[in-house]
């Protein structure tokens, strides 16, 4: 495959892209109307026939752009010239997103609107990024510059909103972290090791008018070596992958380490760039290997730390090792009926075996470096079909508030405090037929990791009793007399379960 030519980001040109884009409404909510949910979803799976059907013969801008930097589709250059007024078709070529082939326009990149959702309400970017499998029409190349994906999405979710002076982004691709970063914090480095990722990078910046981001080539902290930020987000080439010739190795999922290594290499390194209370979020993969759980070799990198650091990780999935490798062979474009499809499949499972590997374990990294004198946290956890979307990074920020101030509050002064219920819980009672006590009682939360918690009779009384109003140790007694059970027993039984609602969002401390 002929290498494609780096984009050349050109800040004139890209202001006048933005303006014709914005003019076009060329945003994710027209472009989905104009093809259909149906068609929409198609896309996210490779498929871009329903949404070629949908338009039809349209030779409006939308839909012009629409085929030309959501498809990846060839256009008549006087169609993209009608629809690009500022930027004609010479100057997406100039920046290297398209090139001209006679009377037509051909894109060597995609130029995406992708809608967020955060604290200030709705907004949206346009990211660009290379041409996917459908518009290549095969594999995708070794160097290939993903767009925003699921992984993506979620860490911008979980990055928390609160404000920051210096933030690091580690692994950018598209940039969608540095984006993100800058919402909230004043000045962020974005560094990659592919030069091609860093392009897209600077050109997604200039397209969406956001500046404050500074772009480093390197590899993991070696371009920020000495150097101490408030906030690292890093959704890192994370994927494991065999290291034999003949499997490819994509830059943008692959750091070319073995196994799990460039996650631990991570964990272990990041404290040397934290500020105090400084906090460093990432997604990863750990193996349950040889009979060790990966949620305790990730307890193990977090240790092995020059830096003492606070920890939450959250293990979302767990995939078997031929589940894992059918994952990755499809997302580089090899799917099953292809001669390669076995061959690619054999050298996981060979590479797994030879580590004695038994389960990929994938999720969500919170690490923070304490203040002095500061309580520890160590939560590692399974949940489960976790939530993701806005509001996750207002809920991590929460917890984090919270477990700082519960560590200061021993069982006399939680007992003194007054709770408030979270409005998003809800509470399931299940019943063994005939029965007229609950064989189970379940509290729900809607919002924050939507997690399940359940809770006995005194518990769940105490939660439904939190309005505001009355103290946990009032509440307490008052539970104690209603079950005819010793107050102190209770409480001794009781306060362990609130601390963890507390925690996990389902109350709050008003007083």
């Amino acid at each position: 495959m002929t290498p494609l030519p780096l984009p050349a980001p050109d800040p004139r040109i890209c202001r006048g892209l933005a303006d014709d884009l914005r003019d076009a409404r060329y945003r994710s909510a027209t472009v989905r109307a104009a093809w259909g949910e149906i068609a929409d979803d198609a896309i996210a799976r490779g498929l871009r026939f329903p949404a070629e059907r949908a338009l039809g013969g349209r030779t409006d801008a939308l839909a012009v752009l629409a085929r030309l930097f959501t498809l990846g589709m060839p256009q008549p250059a006087d169609l993209v010239a009608a629809a690009l007024p500022r930027t004609g078709g010479a100057g997406i070529v100039e920046v290297g997103l398209a090139q001209a082939e006679g009377d037509s326009i051909r894109p060597l990149a995609l130029i995406r609107p992708q809608a967020f959702a955060d604290e200030t309400g709705d907004g949206e970017w346009w990211v660009a990024s290379d041409l996917d499998e459908a518009a290549l029409g095969g594999p995708l190349p070794e160097d290939h510059v993903l767009g925003v994906g699921g992984a993506s999405l979620t860490l911008a979710a979980l990055q928390l909103p609160t404000p920051a002076r210096r933030g690091l982004d580690v692994g950018t691709g598209c940039g969608i972290q540095a984006l993100r970063a800058r919402q909230n914090i004043d000045d962020v480095v974005a560094t990659d090791i592919s030069v091609r990722a860093l392009r897209f990078a600077e050109l997604n910046a200039l397209l969406n008018g956001v500046d404050g981001i500074e772009l480093r080539a390197g590899s993991l902290f070696e371009p920020v070596a000495g150097e101490l930020f408030d906030r690292i987000a890093s959704n890192p080439p994370f994927v494991i992958t065999p290291r034999v010739a003949g499997v490819p190795a994509y830059e943008y999922r692959d750091g070319g380490m073995l196994g799990d290594d460039l996650v631990a290499a991570f964990v272990r390194g990041v404290g040397a760039h934290l500020e105090p209370g400084g906090v460093a979020q990432l997604l990863g993969n750990w193996e349950t290997r040889d009979g060790v759980d990966g949620l305790d070799r990730v307890r193990g990198w977090v240790e092995a730390s020059a830096v003492p650091l606070d920890a939450w990780v959250i293990q979302r999935e767990l995939l078997d090792p031929l589940a894992y490798a059918e994952l990755w062979i499809r997302d580089g474009g090899t799917v099953p009926g292809d001669p390669e499809f076995a061959r690619l499949a054999q050298a996981w499972l060979d590479d797994f075996a030879d580590r004695k590997v038994e389960a990929v374990g994938f999720g969500y990294i919170l690490l923070r470096r304490p203040l002095a004198g500061a309580p520890a946290l160590a939560r590692y956890e399974r949940v489960g079909e976790a939530r993701t979307g806005a509001g996750l990074g207002r809920h991590l920020a929460d917890a984090l508030a919270a477990h700082d101030a519960l560590a200061a509050l021993d069982d006399d002064g939680l007992a003194a405090s007054v709770l408030q219920v979270s409005p998003d819980v809800t509470e399931a009672r299940h019943h063994l037929p005939g029965e007229d006590a609950p064989s189970v009682i379940e509290l729900r939360q809607g919002g924050g990791l939507g997690r399940t918690i359940t809770a006995d009779p005194a518990l769940a009384a105490l939660v439904g009793a939190s309005d505001g109003d009355l103290s946990v140790g009032a509440l307490i007694d008052a539970i104690a007399e209603l079950l005819e059970v010793d107050a102190a027993a209770l409480r001794a039984d009781v306060l362990p379960g609130v601390r963890e609602l507390v925690f996990t969002g389902f109350l709050s401390i008003t007083g």
